[in-house]
């Protein structure tokens, strides 16, 4: 299997993403959207841009 971005409805029927590693681990999950094409259109633009983020370490 490969890494992959599952798109659902959440209880609020708000649609949302997540990111599921190969073993089907969740990685990370995305915020709510009203709209299917704005969850795809934020999938979209993390697929374009983050091969350039940077890593950043903060003290809490």
């Amino acid at each position: 299997m490969a890494y992959k971005f599952q798109i659902y409805k959440d209880k609020a029927e708000k649609f949302r993403f997540r990111f599921v590693a190969p073993n089907g681990e969740t990685m990370f999950q995305g915020q709510g959207y009203s709209r299917k094409d704005s969850v795809k259109k934020a999938i979209e633009s993390i697929q374009q841009n983050v091969g350039g983020a940077e890593i950043e370490e903060t003290e809490e």
